[in-house]
């Protein structure tokens, strides 16, 4: 056995905390300053749960009262019906909570670790929340298991997400489009576009699929996945960029900002913000401890894959207003009606 070789076994038969504590020792070995003489104590129970069970039920409040506001219902007036914004509610947290139990159950797996979900409420506007993290302790000590926990998320949410999406639609309805329509028009993603086809079936010109509230919350997933997969610092698309492609990951991310940023001037102005992220927080990721193990067999291919979900959710321009009579070749989203109709979430194909 070669000299790397039983280095890479040895690596791999430890757990990142075990990783951590030979760290550790192996630097006190040697004198170098600043090493400290105990691990980390455990936070105690009401920051590792109650904190995070606060912000889950916090934020359940505030989607639930936004999923009302897109049923039409004024919830001063009416406080009452605040509860008929619960299916919307429950699809939409039940993706972000799939999403992050991803993480957190893949990096539980790998030894690294991470706290319960964070989740972060919004004001009542367009979805009411933030989306959510898990705070991981320590980054995973091999590159594998680096792509573990960042792909783990993103597909865990995907398949909520269409499971929402789906049900959504059968839920949905196709109308015709008014001369006094007005609204947002959601983006249509190549997956949208097939999954309204195979559902609804084709949409007459003229006509919109207006959207049910868990329809838009399968559809909030998947531009939710899209953004997470950029592969930029340490969101999910870095993790798995940087499992790929090691050091050379700094390039790639590069390469994806000035693709952010082509389409903020081209297509849509929201995507200056995710272009601003990278130049607060970094567009680098921290190296792990085996960084001279590559990924091999099926993570390869999980790769490729992972990148082929990005395109088949990619929506350049997501949101847009919609006014006039004229039909649109996009997702509609009403955004006023008669106080006698709810207002609903639209689609529209054509």
């Amino acid at each position: 056995m070669k000299w790397w070789q039983r280095r890479k076994s040895v690596a791999d038969r430890l757990s990142d905390e075990e990783l951590k504590i030979l760290q550790i020792v192996n630097r006190a070995a040697i004198g170098l300053p600043g090493v400290p003489l105990a691990l980390r104590p455990r936070p105690p129970w009401w920051r590792r749960v109650g904190v995070p069970l606060a912000l889950f039920l916090v934020t359940f409040c505030t989607v639930t009262i936004n999923g009302a506001l897109l049923e039409g219902v004024d919830i001063f007036a009416e406080p009452g019906r605040v509860w008929s914004g619960l299916p919307f509610a429950v699809a939409l947290i039940s993706i972000l909570l799939i999403h992050e139990m991803g993480h957190y159950l893949t990096a539980r797996h790998h030894g690294v670790p991470a706290s319960l979900p964070y989740f972060l409420p919004a004001p009542p506007f367009f979805i009411g929340t933030f989306g959510a993290f898990i705070k991981m302790e320590a980054i995973p000590s091999t590159r594998a298991a680096l792509f573990d926990v960042g792909a783990a998320g993103p597909w865990a949410g995907f398949f909520a997400s269409v499971a929402a999406f789906v049900i959504g639609l059968q839920q949905s309805r196709i109308e015709p489009v008014t001369p006094d329509s007005m609204g947002l028009e959601l983006g249509d993603s190549l997956l949208t576009k097939a999954l309204v086809h195979w559902v609804m079936g084709p949409v007459p010109e003229g006509f919109a699929v207006y959207f049910s509230p868990v329809a838009f919350a399968g559809w909030v997933g998947f531009f939710v996945t899209v953004l997470n997969l950029l592969p930029m610092g340490q969101l999910d698309g870095g993790h798995i960029a940087y499992a790929f492609f090691g050091r050379r990951h700094a390039l790639w991310a590069r390469v994806a900002w000035g693709g952010v940023v082509v389409c903020a001037l081209i297509f849509w102005p929201g995507w200056y913000f995710w272009a601003f992220f990278p130049l607060i927080f970094g567009f680098d990721h921290p190296p792990t401890r085996t960084d001279w193990n590559p990924l091999r067999g099926w993570r390869r291919w999980g790769f490729v894959m992972t990148v082929l979900l990005f395109v088949a959710l990619f929506v350049p321009r997501p949101l847009a207003p919609l006014y006039g009579p004229e039909p649109s070749h996009r997702d509609q989203v009403p955004v006023e009606r008669p106080r006698e109709q709810p207002r609903e979430l639209g689609l529209q194909e054509v």
